[in-house]
């Protein structure tokens, strides 16, 4: 049975569905992926603007959020892969937030944004950055009226895309993605506008679909990638194109728990692993599908990995990083909650039962039991409670086999 966020998430899925116009599965799965498109404008700031964000101290000066620009603002298109039609929509959406004093250098925002094409509200991040070398296309005479800024935006999906993800860590990708740009501009190159054009052009390949790519090459072999990556098991991709290669990478390191536990629970984990094993998870790419060896798997995994494969018959990208962060928020959840049990369980007997039982029934009782060791190494009385766990679990494995 899966878990209970997974349940939820299937009754998103078939809000999702039975939200398209009728037709088949198969004739939703033919329809043209989400829409990929991106801005790169040049930004020559309004100092009123600039002091009407820096002093937000509440007062009817400050809260005058359609006071018109100075004359000093300027935003001047440098590239994109917009219909011209439509790229004045978005200038004029920007501008608004750029004269408002609502955006700052480095960090990202996420908005939706209704354009007449294609003729509903689609998600689009933006970022603010400055660079002191300028790009060819924005120099001028003048230099000093050229802009010294530049905002780039990515408009992806519909409401269900990129919307869905100030909750989630794409933003936070977007933003490491935007330092790409920033470092291209530093070079001086030959072809260097073409590189920054086709970086731009290709966020959505890089940065949205590795994890759908995976799924898709993996099929039910995604489960030992799903276990590699909760217990910190080292990975070795052989025979494999960079790009298979990246991906796959890419997915383990965002499937993983890095930053949502302890950083030093997560470095001791790793080397526990590493000893306990002695061996590397092997994913030979020879093959159209890849061999996988030396992998474990449990019960846990293998649910999310059907919840994966189902997000497939709907084509959406932007689905399988929400399935994917579910399936982290569950597993901090059940670590959450075996933390808790054992501090019980230090004074009550009980509550090591239940830690026994929620061991044996939550699909991932050898990982949460890995993670909790390392956490309680130098707690005495916690650790006697793990070492009792342990040898309960190991009557558990010896008797399914």
């Amino acid at each position: 049975m899966l878990p209970s966020l997974q349940e939820s998430l299937d009754g998103d899925e078939k809000e999702l569905e039975s939200s398209e116009e009728g037709g088949s599965a198969e004739e939703r799965r033919l329809e043209p992926p989400p829409s990929s498109h991106y801005c790169l404008y040049g930004y020559r700031g309004s100092r009123l603007a600039q002091q009407r964000g820096d002093c937000d101290d509440g007062s009817p000066s400050s809260t005058n959020a359609e006071t018109p620009p100075g004359d000093d603002f300027s935003l001047s298109l440098v590239d994109t892969n917009l219909p011209s039609e439509v790229e004045p929509e978005l200038r004029s959406f920007i501008a608004k937030r750029l004269s408002k004093g609502a955006v700052f250098e480095g960090l990202g925002h996420v908005a939706s944004v209704e354009l007449r094409i294609p003729g509903y509200r689609v998600g689009c991040y933006y970022c603010l950055f400055r660079e002191e070398k300028l790009l060819p296309e924005t120099a001028t005479v003048g230099s000093e009226q050229s802009p010294s800024e530049y905002v780039v935006c990515f408009l992806g999906g519909s409401e269900k895309g990129l919307e869905l993800y100030p909750f989630f860590g794409l933003w936070l990708e977007l933003d490491k993605y935007i330092q790409g740009v920033k470092s291209s501009m530093n070079c001086e190159e030959r072809g260097l506008e073409n590189h920054i054009k086709s970086y731009l052009n290709n966020w959505f390949e890089d940065v949205v679909c590795p994890i759908q790519r995976v799924v898709l090459l993996f099929q039910d072999k995604l489960t030992f990638l799903l276990h590699a990556a909760l217990s910190y098991t080292p990975v070795e991709v052989k025979e494999s194109d960079e790009k298979t290669k990246r991906d796959i990478n890419r997915f383990l390191s965002v499937a993983s728990l890095q930053g949502l536990i302890h950083e030093g629970t997560m470095t001791s984990l790793c080397m526990a692993m590493s000893e306990e094993q002695h061996k590397s998870v092997i994913i030979d790419c020879s093959s159209s599908q890849p061999q996988v060896y030396n992998a474990g798997s449990n019960r846990f995994c293998e649910d999310w990995m059907q919840a994966f494969l189902n997000a497939a018959e709907g084509g959406n990208p932007f689905l399988f990083r929400q399935v994917l962060e579910n399936f982290k928020l569950k597993a901090i959840q059940d670590t959450n909650n075996l933390k808790r049990f054992i501090r019980q369980a230090e004074m009550n007997h009980y509550a090591l039962f239940k830690c026994y039982m929620f061991l044996k029934n939550c699909g991932s009782g050898d990982i949460l039991l890995k993670i909790v060791k390392v956490e309680h190494e130098e707690m005495p009385e916690a650790k006697n409670v793990v070492a009792v766990l342990e040898e309960f679990m190991k009557e558990v494995l010896a008797q399914s086999f």
